[in-house]
């Protein structure tokens, strides 16, 4: 029987897709400390999840009025990112069977450095690790890296491209068994197991090979989150699980189906990638009191925290704008998915900036479902069935409270339903998801 997969999603933030978490009385102001992530890992290992991963990007919000200031002031996403290897490092060595996914860049990393990491990362997790392939999209990126400007669009995704062949190589470098560890003898390894890479490509020249011994899961599971039709076609290349966000089953199985098709032209299996949307669960012991938990963290988003947000995804400075001007009336020429959304979303309420922006900061366009344990589940369940998705990424409006209620209440619903595991059955993340290792 098909089961659901789940996701918890994190931020090394004070924020998640919600700008509400940092202010909730039942958030714990821990995002500096360790024990904070290892405490939400093991809260989501309880619940049987098959992963927790990090969204990320590099850079200070600052389109908004050309100035990081604002986005400072109200604590908008982005203000404060910790380097998320190091914590799923953490979450690694305090868990024995969740996996751990990280974001990290293709444009400004090298993948040398990267195969490094997560090779590292999957020994030490003993085949946990997940890299979400991000091309980076904010243009003030760049000028952290000691570049001018920012690679269009679809010229990121091209280095993308040849940046995961080197990765490939990379993990691929050493071959299973080269690493022989006979003492009797003094032999350490096998050197003709272990492979240079000499990698001379459009946009990147590597040597190898990588220092790292092949590791449990041979590499990481790749993650993806391509929205555009370049993105799309990226995620159908490589992707082995999908993070996406639709603001309803229409479009949640539109995507679904789009990008399970296109999988095809790379001799893909669709079963080979799992597709997870996002959802911000508010559970409670009735319907009212759920309708209660989230009408209150609706009301602690600030409205500047949103428009801060939408201004830095959209790459578009809103400041010009008044905050009371309805959305129709603004003139911007953007192709960018997310303020295509809102715009949408604005234009179709008559809402000003002003209402936009709280709208966009309780969590970004991520559907927020509301219910008993039974009314969550059965909500899922729907989503699952008409396949919006394989699953679902959990976005938390709380931290870990929202975690801890979704693990206590709705992981048992769906389970009692034969809809999600009681067990880990796989000794990797891919095994967990019903994907086989790379070898």
């Amino acid at each position: 029987m098909r089961q659901i997969h789940l996701a918890g999603f994190l931020l090394a933030s004070q924020v998640v897709h919600s700008h509400a978490v940092w202010r909730h009385p039942r958030t714990e102001l821990g995002f500096l400390e360790a024990e904070y992530y290892q405490n939400i890992a093991r809260i989501l290992e309880r619940g049987k999840f098959d992963l927790v991963f990090f969204a990320d990007s590099l850079t200070m919000p600052d389109t908004y009025g050309g100035s990081f200031a604002e986005s400072l002031k109200y604590g908008a996403q982005g203000a404060v990112r910790l380097d998320p290897l190091l914590l799923a490092t953490t979450m690694a060595v305090v868990t024995k069977h969740i996996g751990v996914g990280v974001t990290r860049s293709t444009t400004y990393y090298q993948p040398y450095d990267l195969a490094r990491g997560f090779a590292t990362l999957d020994h030490l997790s003993r085949g946990r690790a997940a890299w979400n392939v991000v091309t980076s999209s904010r243009a003030s990126e760049a000028g952290n890296f000691g570049f001018d400007q920012h690679l269009e669009h679809d010229l990121r995704y091209d280095r993308a491209d040849e940046f995961l062949e080197v990765a490939f190589k990379l993990w691929g470098s050493w071959e299973e068994g080269a690493l022989v560890l006979d003492r009797e003898n003094g032999i350490f390894a096998d050197p003709t197991k272990v492979n240079y890479v000499h990698h001379v490509g459009q946009w990147l020249k590597v040597r190898g090979p990588l220092t790292v011994p092949r590791s449990p899961q041979g590499r990481p599971l790749i993650i993806q989150a391509g929205a555009s039709n370049k993105g799309r076609e990226f995620a159908a290349k490589w992707a082995e699980l999908i993070f996406e966000i639709s603001p309803n089953l229409t479009a949640m199985k539109s995507y679904y189906q789009d990008v399970k098709t296109r999988m095809a032209k790379y001799g893909r299996d669709p079963d080979n990638c799992k597709i997870l949307p996002a959802v911000m669960p508010f559970v409670g012991e009735t319907e009212t009191i759920a309708k209660e938990k989230q009408t209150f963290h609706n009301e602690l988003v600030h409205p500047m925290a949103g428009l801060l947000t939408l201004s830095n995804h959209a790459g578009i400075d809103l400041s010009q704008y008044s905050l009371d001007q309805p959305i129709e009336k603004i003139d911007v020429q953007s192709s960018h998915g997310v303020f295509a959304v809102a715009q949408k979303l604005g234009v179709e309420q008559g809402l000003t900036l002003r209402e936009l922006g709280k709208i966009y900061g309780r969590g970004l366009v991520v559907p927020q479902l509301v219910g008993t344990p039974t009314q969550i589940a059965d909500q899922l369940e729907d989503i699952f069935h008409q396949e919006g998705g394989d699953g679902f990424i959990i976005s938390p409006a709380y931290l870990p409270g929202a975690f801890e209620d979704f693990v206590d209440l709705v992981v048992p619903e769906l389970q009692k339903r034969g809809l999600f595991r009681k067990e880990y059955t796989g000794n990797t993340l891919r095994e967990n998801l019903g994907l086989v290792n790379s070898h």
